[in-house]
């Protein structure tokens, strides 16, 4: 059986065909939708008694600023701990909290962010931030051609 985020983004579901690898692809798929304002914006939640990010794996169709909503509806109190250039991002997410936070990721890739408040029965909340693009050229490594999909 596959997703719609194995069938979007078969590179993170084929990457560990483990039980971990296959834990991040059950919250869902959401897509940042742009604004008028240029920023791109994303809502994820955090449903009672599941112990996972809703989506659990965000694209975004560029590299660039994210404005995220997080929100609580647990009955038990959480956190997210969120990539971004230059620092990470933490949130307390008290029990029915919700809160706003940007953070910039400027180059593609699969970027990770999770709960590291207690145990969350022995994973914490695991998400993926998925940035669309290709590296720019004077970034690239000096290396051969990789395969694509």
């Amino acid at each position: 059986m596959t997703t719609g985020a194995e069938q979007e983004l078969p590179d993170l579901y084929g990457q560990n065909k483990a039980i971990l690898g296959r834990l991040i692809v059950h919250g869902g798929l959401g897509h940042a939708e742009e604004g008028p304002d240029g920023r791109l914006h994303a809502r994820v939640r955090i449903p009672p008694d599941e112990l996972a990010w809703e989506p659990s794996i965000i694209v975004m169709p560029h590299g660039g600023d994210l404005e995220i909503e997080l929100v609580n509806d647990d009955t038990n109190t959480h956190c997210a701990l969120l990539p971004s250039n230059g620092d990470s991002k933490w949130m307390g997410l008290p029990v029915y909290a919700r809160g706003t936070t940007v953070i910039n990721l400027d180059g593609p890739g699969y970027y990770w962010f999770g709960s590291n408040i207690g145990n969350d029965e022995g994973r914490g909340l695991v998400g993926v931030i998925a940035v669309l693009g290709d590296v720019p050229q004077e970034a690239r490594l000096d290396r051969p051609q990789q395969p694509r999909p």
